[in-house]
């Protein structure tokens, strides 16, 4: 009886462990979609590049579009609810091979003291910062 409790108790700590490992919070989501972004950007920058066709990146009420792809190409909603953009809310991702220097500002609405910066110098590709970052 006891080495059944022993083995119930072991069994309910490792149930807990992995529900707290598994769990998604604001922190994780706001990394996600900034990568996400990212890789968006660097999508649309190369079909860009590859058709000869200029595209702008912009927020739209429901999320953000690619202007100057063909519908559906690339998504234009967030993953997660609460996603806002601040600072600059349109960028220009080519046809040009240098873009210039861009940066937006994505933010959670549940953690809106945590911002992550999403920027390029045109040269190189777009990143993710933390805020503080140049």
């Amino acid at each position: 009886m006891l080495e059944l409790l022993v083995v119930l108790t072991i069994m309910a700590m490792a149930t807990a462990g992995v529900s707290l490992v598994l769990r998604d919070n604001s922190d994780t989501a706001l990394e996600r979609e900034a990568q996400r972004l990212v890789a968006l950007f660097e999508s649309a920058r190369a079909q860009s590049r590859a058709s000869g066709v200029a595209v702008r990146w912009h927020t739209t009420p429901e999320g953000f579009r690619f202007e100057g792809l063909p519908p559906g190409a690339l998504p234009g909603r967030w993953l997660t609810q609460g996603m806002e953009v601040y600072g600059n809310l349109s960028v220009q991702l080519g046809p040009e091979p240098i873009i210039g220097a861009q940066a937006v500002e994505l933010v959670n609405n549940q953690q809106p003291e945590r911002t992550l910066r999403i920027a390029t110098n045109g040269l190189r590709p777009f990143v993710v910062q933390a805020r503080d970052q140049p």
